[in-house]
């Protein structure tokens, strides 16, 4: 059940960011829900493996190379979701850093209520 409902707010916060940034859009609300879970399966899977192996990289900025790998994986989401659309690198970096921070305080919100 708490996976259900954090995806659905993923989904959420993939809508109303796709209506703020003008270089980010998504059809439907099918679409969002359907870039939350490609997202949490590229952050399970993917992530970790480009983590590994851009260690070094990531290292030598402290760590600000993370921000290009979230860009990245932004952008192969973009590219398995056909309702799912970001201009560019700049876009998908924006995209990231903003869906961090809306995923994290709806998920310590959701965290409040639980308690």
């Amino acid at each position: 059940m708490q996976f259900i409902l954090k995806m659905i707010l993923s989904a959420i916060a993939v809508v109303v960011l796709a209506k703020i940034l003008p270089g980010v859009g998504v059809d439907s609300y099918i679409s969002a829900l359907i870039v939350a879970v490609v997202l949490s399966v590229l952050n399970a899977i993917v992530k970790p493996l480009l983590i590994i192996l851009t260690l070094p990289v990531t290292i030598i900025t402290l760590g600000l190379f993370l921000l290009v790998i979230n860009a990245a994986i932004i952008l192969i989401a973009d590219h398995f979701v056909s309702g799912f659309g970001v201009s560019g690198w700049l876009w998908a970096l924006i995209f990231s850093v903003l869906l961090s921070v809306f995923q994290s305080i709806l998920y310590s919100i959701l965290k409040k209520d639980k308690n």
